[in-house]
């Protein structure tokens, strides 16, 4: 069925907080519930023949088979767009799945696209790897260098993608220049937001074609489904529900339905995270056993500059670099007792990973270390735990994981 997010233009634009509740739903819902019910079907009756016809030849909106569209995904597709600011959204199954369907309906054999270095590792996996198979060349250029991005546009590019904050050294992208550049060659722009979100961020206002979330972390933010999301204006998301449809990788009602009440508190977690992730990253650049902090609410951070014009927040993640060697920072991760050693964020407990070991394991330290993973590197992702407790867990493991000094012998 058609599930186009265009909702009375008319009426009042309503604040991010109320949206979170109650963009997308209709006033009056099955049985009079408050909350979207989970339409756990994966087939819809029709009532007769006529019916069919109305649908099939007449364009009747209505619902036919789960892989088409459900109503509770609908809902949560209509919320997204609008948190947004985009004409319509379709959700995934997973952010990779978003992901993979929206680069796969945008590219035709012979086509090119442009890839900055600091994307996400199955990103740019599948870009420089597998789209390879279909004809599809890719560039992959380092963050931050405009120049050489522009340079690396050919008449056969169809879109640069990138993502803002990046993983995991929190780089922010110039989304005015990035649109000047892609504007003058006349090539789509995707940004990943999934580290912004729509309270920190807004890469639509700022002319970006596609926006996509993994929905999984800080728009669901309790840790217990996966999802994904895109979203942008309907010609760009007519050509990828299409393909969405054929390829199946659809969101189940119920994640949905888990999907719609995380969005429900989403603004009040992201303000928290936000300001528990400052405190976190002023308390860490000023402690000795921390070599360097990457935040960009820090004035240090390269992007600083960037991330003040263009975000109104800075995100819950932190990321830093401890003193000593693979030695102290597994001592370090050892001795947490409040925060998990877990490979996500944006929910409501906080998580730390070692990239060398989790993310970067199958690689050797020189390749690890040319793509800036070091054996000391860690990224924290705040919950919304009191801030004076995640501080006193990270001080007493940075107190152990100290080296340990040997007792001379006379």
């Amino acid at each position: 069925m058609s599930t186009s997010n265009k909702r009375n233009s008319n009426a009042p634009k309503k604040g991010l907080a109320t949206q979170s509740i109650h963009a997308g739903e209709d006033r009056l819902r099955y049985a009079d519930s408050i909350t979207t019910p989970i339409v756990q079907t994966s087939t819809y009756a029709f009532k007769d023949s006529k019916e069919i016809e109305a649908y099939t030849k007449g364009g009747k909106a209505r619902f036919e088979y789960g892989r088409y569209g459900n109503p509770t995904e609908q809902v949560a597709e209509r919320r997204l767009a609008a948190l947004g600011g985009a004409e319509d959204c379709v959700v995934f199954g997973s952010g990779m799945s978003a992901i993979i369907t929206t680069i796969l309906a945008l590219v035709r054999s012979g086509d090119h696209l442009v890839i900055t270095d600091d994307a996400y590792k199955k990103t740019l996996e599948f870009c420089s790897s597998y789209l390879q198979r279909f004809g599809v060349d890719c560039t992959i250029v380092p963050f931050g260098e405009y120049g050489a991005l522009e340079a690396a546009i050919t008449r056969k590019t169809r879109f640069i993608f990138s993502e803002s904050p990046t993983n995991p050294y929190l780089n922010i992208f110039d989304l005015e220049r990035l649109h000047r550049i892609a504007r003058r060659h006349k090539v789509l722009t995707l940004i990943d937001a999934t580290f912004s979100t729509p309270v920190n961020q807004r890469p639509l206002e700022f002319g970006v074609d596609l926006v996509l979330h993994s929905a999984t972390k800080y728009l669901a933010g309790h840790n217990d489904i996966l999802a994904g999301a895109v979203l942008g204006r309907k010609e760009l998301m007519d050509e990828i529900r299409g393909l969405h449809k054929a390829i199946g990788g659809v969101i189940d009602p119920h994640c949905c339905y888990l999907l719609l009440r995380g969005l429900k508190t989403f603004p009040l977690r992201v303000a928290a995270q936000n300001a528990t992730a400052m405190a976190v990253a002023r308390y860490l650049e000023a402690h000795p056993r921390i070599k360097r902090v990457y935040y960009p609410g820090l004035e240090s951070h390269p992007h600083h500059a960037i991330a003040k014009a263009q975000m109104s927040g800075f995100g819950g993640v932190v990321t830093f670099d401890i003193k000593g060697g693979m030695a102290e920072a597994k001592r370090f991760l050892d001795h947490l007792k409040l925060c998990f050693i877990a490979p996500s964020l944006g929910g409501v407990e906080t998580l730390i990973t070692h990239p060398a070991t989790v993310s970067y394991y199958d690689r050797s330290k020189k390749e690890r270390y040319a793509l800036g993973i070091t054996d000391t590197l860690i990224r924290l992702a705040v919950g919304i735990e009191d801030v004076d407790d995640i501080i006193a867990d990270l001080d007493q493991a940075l107190k152990k994981s100290a080296p340990v000094r040997r007792r001379r012998t006379g």
